[in-house]
């Protein structure tokens, strides 16, 4: 395979969230360190965020939640992807397969950013599955997707953020391959999540996070900590290679170079 769909070197990136807000908490620190080193980047959630209230219907939540999206992609000049479905309702099924793999095929993304395939809920878990499923049939000319889109037989090289707490959905730690430096995007970090008003109170109400700012920056502190390297940082696992590209291809290292640091242990560790 290879990647001539995309013009010239200019990478694609794709990042894929499971609801607004999940990429500005996870990925976007990422994505605004490719953006600067010459990518072009694109913002997509799955699910319209309905989930993410106590007291709105649906429909004001969903148009509620899909305005802050937009406006935090605005703010890094992103380009954003209409959700498909609602919260909870993310299942790993053909008919969202279809659609998961339609937009793949628009894109044509070089590096496809989403949630750990290990994750402390099922809506990130089925998010992850259908996008990697969704870039795995990317050439095969026997899946139609939903709209019909022209295969793409390019290379694609999928990388997994980490769950929350670092741990999956059996309290186990979830290991770090390769941590990537965003302490100069912080601020901008913040400025995105902080568009997303309506979840402060939903987040304190059912998940204990009062103050989901501060948690955010506590978390990437975190990983900053564990990379041994970096003030804030956001963690990354690299997708098994096969069928999506060269075996040897590292597309985020190669274009982060000092600002990505892969752990020698958990090297160490994949080839025992």
């Amino acid at each position: 395979m290879n990647n001539q769909s995309n013009a010239g070197d200019t990478l694609t990136v794709l990042g894929v969230g499971a609801h607004p807000d999940d990429i500005e908490f996870a990925m976007i620190g990422t994505m605004l360190r490719l953006q600067d080193a010459g990518a072009r980047i694109h913002m997509w959630t799955i699910g319209t965020g309905s989930g993410g209230t106590a007291t709105l219907d649906r429909e004001r939540i969903v148009r509620t939640r899909r305005q802050e999206a937009c406006d935090a992609a605005a703010l890094a000049g992103a380009v954003m992807h209409p959700s498909i479905t609602d919260d909870f309702y993310i299942f790993y099924d053909r008919p969202l397969l279809l659609k998961v793999s339609a937009v793949i095929r628009e894109i044509k993304p070089d590096i496809i950013l989403t949630h750990s395939l290990e994750d402390y809920m099922e809506d990130h878990q089925n998010t992850a599955r259908l996008v990697v499923t969704g870039a795995f049939s990317r050439a095969s000319i026997n899946h139609v997707t939903d709209p019909p889109q022209p295969i793409w037989d390019g290379d694609t090289a999928i990388y997994h953020a980490m769950p929350h707490g670092l741990r999956d959905n059996m309290r186990r730690r979830v290991p770090v391959e390769g941590y990537v430096d965003i302490t100069p995007y912080m601020d901008k970090k913040r400025a995105m999540l902080a568009c997303h008003r309506s979840q402060k109170e939903w987040l304190d109400q059912t998940q204990g996070m009062d103050a989901y700012l501060d948690d955010m920056a506590r978390f990437a502190r975190m990983v900053g900590e564990q990379s041994q390297v970096f003030t804030s940082a956001e963690g990354w696992r690299r997708h098994s290679a096969l069928g999506f590209g060269p075996q040897s291809a590292d597309p985020l290292a190669d274009a982060l170079g000092k600002n990505y640091r892969i752990d020698p242990a958990y090297t160490e560790w994949l080839n025992q």
